[in-house]
């Protein structure tokens, strides 16, 4: 099986897109991008060459994925997320050479809105809100809020909120899957 395509939608050559992916109205895929299987790529995505994205992933509307940021699989990226992939950006200085890596580890969920500063990598399974902002590394299973990302808590998998401290020691079960977390010295962990 192949991938599917709106007829607005730009795939330059050398684009590699996986079986079952569906890409709607108005993507624009450059060649050198890497796309998994069964992804969702909503209206007017821009997928730049340096990009590599997982399986399973959906990126809903107006979201720019620039050069050096990497999804791993089962990522959800909510409408109008921002990446960046220059810390210090001016429009007369090139520094494409400074180029930031991004990593969204698997199965990390991140609200409309929300902006990840380059250079951040964001932990499988971590949830930030929408309408945040990360400029630092963010834990597996962390639950991230607000300008700049503060963590609140911890989140499982399922995306259900576990009774755990922000930091120190504890465990809890998903009410909804049974996966027991373990939460030692700050990282959270499926016991």
């Amino acid at each position: 099986m192949k991938f599917t395509k709106h007829e607005t939608a730009i795939i330059d050559e050398g684009a590699v897109i996986g079986a079952g992916t569906r890409i709607w109205h108005w993507v624009h895929i450059c060649g050198g991008a890497r796309i998994g299987d069964n992804c969702s790529l909503g209206q007017n995505v821009f997928v730049a060459s340096d990009v590599v994205i997982g399986n399973n992933v959906k990126i809903q509307n107006n979201v720019s994925v620039y050069d050096r940021v990497y999804i791993e699989d089962d990522v959800f990226c909510g409408p109008s997320v921002v990446f960046t992939n220059v810390y210090n950006p001016r429009s007369f200085i090139n520094r494409k050479d400074e180029y930031r890596v991004t990593l969204i580890k698997k199965g990390a969920s991140l609200g409309a809105n929300c902006t990840i500063v380059c250079g951040t990598e964001i932990g499988e399974y971590s949830f930030v809100g929408a309408g945040s902002v990360i400029n630092r590394d963010v834990p597996a299973f962390a639950l991230m809020v607000g300008v700049p990302g503060k963590q609140i808590g911890w989140i499982s998998r399922f995306g259900e909120r576990l009774n755990l401290p922000v930091t120190g020691n504890g465990s809890d079960t998903c009410s909804h899957t049974g996966e027991k977390y373990e939460l030692t010295d700050g990282i959270c962990r499926i016991a």
